[in-house]
């Protein structure tokens, strides 16, 4: 197959630049940050702040982290069934923007989010959430159809790319209204609430741009089928089948359960990691996130170039020793301690991009040729979710359970060790089939 047009392969990099700034804004920074303040009692000495749900009481940070949890629990829940819809209607292109529309208005509601509304916010976070991550079931399934084996490495990066590219610009708006409310008559909280809006604008408006330049699908010839919601299933069954005659591609899919358990839950828990654990700064810690946004820029750039000439497996392995590496820093890092949190973004930063893209572009490759891409990207997609969910519940169970998130770090970091032994089995397997 030919790579598509420059102006599919740059509008499918744009709606990594649309939906990017719900990662950095609403998962990564500001709302954390806002979260946290709204949520904890503001005593800075506390590190466990509660918050009481009917007769339940939870820490503050395990709620954030379980409420995430269900979301992806969701995701994983309607994969399956969206992914069969697509590849059989051939219509993944109006779910991308079904699910834009619904986590961009998502992110949008948040601005009515505070200390009133804390039922309301979390509902919302998890409908962005499962916005979010659905729409990127159907555009990860694009990559094997606009991009030919050879440039799937570099497509797919161009498109992490081009999200933080997206984001860092959006952040450096919010920045203003964040950083210097009083020269718009506002309060810190307001100006939080904006930038919420802001994200979902942004989202929806670049993401209506994008999706406007990508092909329309084509559903399977002939196929007809009385339960699609059924079949969704089924299909995933039947790519759990295939695996067995793909060997190399079960391995890495294990691989990948394992080490992007860690990855995710990481990106997802690591500002209020910061915030309560560390007690870093709430200014600081917004410039150690976009940091992290301005160094995965170069990082998923070289890491594409490192698998082009070392190869994948072995791109792949060196990131999860640095990721190993950031969880042991990130584990011992005292509080108060805001120059050794800046280095631990720019490690983080530099692997977090570029430790995506060639997983995404690794497992396109060891796809086998096939009209059901949307189907096998709902199985990846799955894995994923699957692994986050199982992350994210470790990592606020075991803060629940010993009060404190540094154990919680720990733990991860054992994710990412299982994940690099199956990575380096699964590399060696594949040398020695293609000898």
């Amino acid at each position: 197959m030919q790579t598509a047009s420059k102006k599919v392969i740059n509008g499918w990099a744009m709606y990594d630049w649309a939906n990017s700034v719900y990662n950095l804004v609403i998962t990564s920074t500001i709302f954390p940050a806002y979260y946290e303040a709204v949520t904890g009692d503001g005593n800075e000495n506390t590190i466990v702040d509660q918050i009481k749900i009917g007769s339940y009481s939870f820490s503050n940070t395990a709620l954030y982290n379980y409420v995430l949890a269900i979301a992806f629990v969701i995701v994983a829940i309607l994969s399956p069934i969206l992914s069969s819809i697509a590849d059989y209607r051939g219509n993944k292109k109006q779910f991308l923007r079904f699910f834009c529309t619904m986590g961009s208005l998502a992110c949008a509601s948040l601005y009515f989010f505070d200390g009133n509304h804390i039922i309301g916010g979390l509902i919302s976070v998890i409908i962005a959430c499962i916005g979010f991550w659905s729409s990127l079931v159907f555009y990860n399934s694009y990559l094997p159809e606009i991009a030919a084996p050879d440039d799937r490495d570099r497509v797919s990066a161009k498109g992490f790319m081009m999200g933080y590219i997206g984001s860092v610009l959006l952040q450096l708006i919010c920045f203003v209204f964040v950083l210097k409310p009083e020269l718009f008559g506002i309060t810190v909280g307001k100006a939080s609430q904006i930038s919420f809006l802001l994200v979902g604008v942004w989202w929806m408006s670049f993401g209506y741009f994008a999706i406007g330049r990508l092909p329309n699908g084509k559903g399977i010839k002939g196929a007809h089928s009385n339960n699609l919601l059924t079949q969704g299933y089924k299909e995933l069954h039947k790519v759990w089948i295939a695996l067995k005659s793909l060997p190399t591609l079960k391995r890495f899919l294990w691989s990948f359960f394992f080490y992007n358990m860690g990855v995710q839950t990481v990106m997802l828990a690591a500002t209020l990691y910061g915030k309560s654990e560390l007690n870093i700064p709430t200014t600081n810690l917004i410039l150690a996130i976009l940091i992290i946004q301005v160094v995965a820029i170069p990082g998923a750039h070289l890491m594409a170039k490192l698998a082009t000439k070392w190869g994948n497996f072995n791109t792949l392995m060196v990131a999860v020793l640095i990721w190993i590496g950031g969880c042991v820093m990130g584990y011992y890092l005292p509080r108060n301690s805001v120059v050794p949190f800046y280095m631990l973004a720019i490690i983080v930063g530099f692997v977090m991009g570029g430790i995506q893209s060639v997983s995404r572009s690794t497992y396109s490759k060891l796809m086998p040729e096939t009209h059901d891409t949307t189907s096998f990207f709902s199985f990846f997609d799955v894995t994923e979710k699957v692994a986050i969910v199982i992350g994210m519940f470790s990592f606020g169970y075991i803060n629940e359970l010993t009060g404190s998130q540094r154990n919680s770090v720990l733990a991860l970091g054992i994710f990412f060790v299982i994940g690099f032994i199956l990575l380096y089995r699964t590399s060696k397997f594949a040398k020695n089939a293609s000898a």
